[in-house]
């Protein structure tokens, strides 16, 4: 009997689940990482990296 690739994937919870939201560290490791991704090249990738760095780093307040 062969499976297929879902039934390898677990079937989401009934209950929606909350997000927990990140400290400012947190969102500040993201933001370098994304950076970090976003130099690495003009590919799909990176320049997704790019647009969340350019969200995330709109909404939060600066390290100063």
């Amino acid at each position: 009997m062969s499976q297929d690739i879902t039934s390898a994937i677990p079937a989401p919870d009934a209950a929606p689940r909350r997000l927990e939201v990140l400290t400012s560290e947190e969102t500040r490791d993201l933001l370098r990482l994304l950076h970090l991704i976003a130099g690495e090249g003009l590919d799909e990738l990176s320049q997704e990296a790019e647009w969340f760095a350019r969200e995330i780093a709109a909404r939060i307040p600066s390290e100063n």
